[in-house]
């Protein structure tokens, strides 16, 4: 089969960029699209054709588009993008509406990775993080629900796991190798209303 050719309904993504656009996803790429129009980088014209193929989007790709020249890669409103995370003496971050690939490389050298997964897309429901870490840290913010697990060969780190994972919910596996290394996961903290909440339904 040509892997040029289209693909029929229903057929699996070969890549992140074919993945199904929601109507947030539509939004959040408008609100930046907005954004440039206030501020002169765009023209009413250039605005209005973005903006309609913006509604109009079927996929993700077709929306990462239409903002590629409106703000760095890191602050785009949704990243489509399978490269491995690395760093080198330093830090680096990924976070918003990202799509997360089933299996994450991830290299860092006496540095930090932050991996925000509050608004990322889970492709799968176990995604793993390939991980070769020397001297640096690995930290993680995921939403309720999500479990993460570290099985990686470690060698003199730490670990802190407090997040709050539900039966069935999606996995993120820590893999690799994991020298003089700090993996912190945790979960957003919760509002005064949701840990009252959460106690009486422990007590019920």
């Amino acid at each position: 089969m040509d892997s040029s050719s289209p693909r029929r309904p229903g057929e699996p993504v070969r890549r992140v960029t074919e993945l199904r656009a929601s109507d947030a996803d539509r939004e959040r790429v408008v609100a930046l699209l907005g954004e440039a129009l206030a501020d002169g980088r765009l023209t009413l014209d250039e605005h209005s054709d973005r903006t309609t193929r913006a509604y109009a989007a079927r996929t993700l790709g077709e929306l990462t588009g239409l903002t590629g020249d409106l703000a760095p890669r890191e602050t785009q409103p949704i990243i489509a993008d399978d490269r491995p995370v690395s760093v080198l003496f330093g830090r680096v971050r990924r976070e918003g509406r990202w799509i997360v690939p089933v299996k994450l490389p991830l290299f860092a050298l006496f540095g930090t990775v932050d991996l925000d997964l509050r608004d990322a897309v889970l492709q799968r429901r176990h995604t793993v993080v390939d991980a070769l870490v020397l001297g640096g840290r690995i930290r993680l913010l995921v939403p309720d629900g999500v479990r993460v697990q570290v099985t990686g060969r470690t060698v003199v780190g730490t670990r802190e796991l407090r997040h709050r994972p539900a039966d069935g919910g999606p996995t993120v596996e820590i893999a690799g190798t994991l020298l003089l290394t700090s993996v912190r996961a945790h979960a957003p903290k919760r509002s005064l209303r949701d840990r009252v909440r959460g106690r009486l339904n422990r007590k019920r």
